[in-house]
């Protein structure tokens, strides 16, 4: 079979790809993008409740995690989330700010979706689902895949298939091994934005407060992030939560103030002076859901009338307030992270043109890379700059 032939071809048909495609086909260059799912823009799709957390207009280099920091630099600046944001307005799609500087869709996150594929329509893109790429080579005039379809040829090849995070939707290690069968390096991986998890001991102890959710900091090292914090019957999830997971590692503790920006031995020395016949969990009930405080009051040995405890006592149930430790046993995995920690290094790219330094043609765009953001809208972000920055070189 003769090898269709195309300028760019781009495996992966999530954020990050289509909004390449989108950019490269504007530059008159043909353009194929392939996926294995049976629709475009899954993660999209499902993400933010079903609205897309789309970006952060706070979004900015020290929202990423990376071992070379400085790579995202150039793409973050190069197309922001005021950019992103106009191309959404332009588009009509009505969109609110949440806390933190977090853009969602204020209809169906397939609006985004939309806005993709028909770009990629406008300007003569083809996209091809339910479609695997089971061999590339490269030679002197570029690229020659092996696709389930057929064969085809480019001369840029864009790896956006993502990580390994959330594999229910079909991510897998590919972006890797097609690193690594060009000499790219890539380092550890492991699950991001991901729910805690407990040993049964401490989870037998915890499981009257499934369920509940309160606000709460949430620490690691010097790392500390003020979201809401969720009891599940695994052990721990919420934005606080999902947040310090990518700082977290195995053997680690977490330090979690259930009452932050508050000074809890002053409040309860004040209220047994004031009224000593009410107890400590009345008091702490009126900053956390009632269950909780009974829960804290009840460990800390703390039950019964505030007038019956010394300072001793208030001291003992104000540091278990704001100072928990508690160490996770482990991470709910891949199959509920949000992105992966960790990918294709970067130091390997160009971080102008997301390009392999050694193999002229081939670039590596979002999740797949050595940068994660935090929760937030970070990691679309990244998947628009990244898109971005190759979408102008391929």
């Amino acid at each position: 079979m003769t090898p269709r032939s195309f300028d760019v071809v781009i495996l992966g048909a999530g954020a990050a790809g289509l909004f390449c495609a989108g950019e490269a086909g504007r530059r008159g260059r043909s353009v194929l993008v392939v996926d294995h799912a049976r629709a475009p823009g899954e993660k999209i799709r499902i993400s933010g409740g079903g609205r897309c957390n789309f970006t952060n207009i706070h979004a900015s280099p020290k929202n990423f995690l990376s071992e070379n920091p400085h790579f995202c630099i150039s793409a973050l600046k190069r197309f922001t989330a005021a950019d992103f944001l106009s191309r959404v307005e332009a588009r009509g799609i009505a969109w609110h700010e949440k806390t933190l500087g977090q853009l969602f869709c204020d209809g169906s996150a397939t609006q985004i979706v939309m806005m993709l594929t028909d770009d990629l329509a406008a300007v003569g893109g083809v996209l091809e689902l339910s479609t695997v790429a089971e061999e590339i080579t490269r030679s002197d005039a570029g690229f020659f895949v092996r696709l389930s379809s057929g064969p085809v040829t480019c001369s840029s090849l864009v790896i956006a298939t993502g990580g390994k995070s959330i594999p229910k939707i079909g991510a897998s290690g590919f972006a890797y091994r097609i690193a690594e069968q060009f000499g790219l390096r890539v380092t550890e991986t492991r699950p991001g934005l991901v729910p805690l998890t407990f040993e049964p001991h401490l989870l037998e102890r915890i499981k009257p407060l499934t369920g509940v959710s309160t606000q709460a900091r949430v620490s690691h090292g010097q790392t500390a992030f003020d979201e809401a914090l969720l009891f599940t019957h695994r052990g721990l999830s919420g934005p606080a939560i999902l947040q310090v997971s990518n700082f977290w590692r195995e053997g680690d503790a977490i330090g979690i103030d259930l009452v932050p920006g508050a000074d809890m031995f002053a409040e309860l020395r004040e209220a047994r002076q004031s009224n000593g016949k009410q107890e400590a969990q009345t008091v702490i009930g009126r900053s956390m859901p009632k269950v909780l405080a009974q829960f804290v009051t009840a460990n800390a040995g703390a039950a019964g009338p505030l007038a019956g405890q010394g300072d001793t006592g208030l001291q003992h149930l104000a540091a278990a307030l704001h100072r928990w430790q508690v160490k996770p046993s482990g991470s709910e995995g891949y199959r509920t992270a949000e992105v992966t920690l960790g990918g294709i290094d970067t130091d390997g790219l160009d971080q102008k043109t997301m390009a392999a330094k050694s193999v002229p043609g081939l670039h590596f765009i979002g999740e797949a890379l050595d940068v994660t953001g935090w929760l937030g809208g970070y990691n679309f972000q990244w998947a628009w700059s990244s898109g971005w920055a190759a979408g102008q070189a391929v």
